[in-house]
């Protein structure tokens, strides 16, 4: 029998991904229910994004294996760069310097125990 796995997939958030790995670092290889409780104490903003990621993740095993969120565990999660938004600032003397916003996509997948 194979292994049952649900991904899920949240593209562009307004978060670069530096400070989104300190989060998904703490929730990786930890249960569903572990998780959640560890982000709802976790005091970061991207803590938000994960845990809105775990959940989408939960309903897709719902839906997909019938399985409840007890049942299932982080097998990986990756956090990666999303395109790049370039906006600019003016600078002293005349001179405008470039600010980048950086945005970010994770990648979650859950196994069935």
């Amino acid at each position: 029998m194979e292994e049952k796995i649900v991904k899920v997939k949240v593209k562009n958030i307004q978060q670069s991904p530096l400070k989104l790995r300190l989060v998904a670092d703490v929730v990786r290889g930890k249960g569903v229910e572990d998780a959640l409780n560890m982000l709802q104490l976790l005091k970061k903003k991207g803590s938000l994004s994960v845990k809105k990621a775990l959940l989408s993740g939960v309903a897709n095993g719902r839906d997909l294996f019938n399985v409840d969120k007890g049942d299932l565990i982080v097998k990986s999660i990756t956090v990666d760069e999303a395109p790049t938004l370039k906006r600019t600032r003016f600078n002293s003397r005349g001179r405008v310097s470039r600010i980048d916003k950086r945005r970010s996509n994770i990648n979650l997948e859950l196994k069935v125990k």
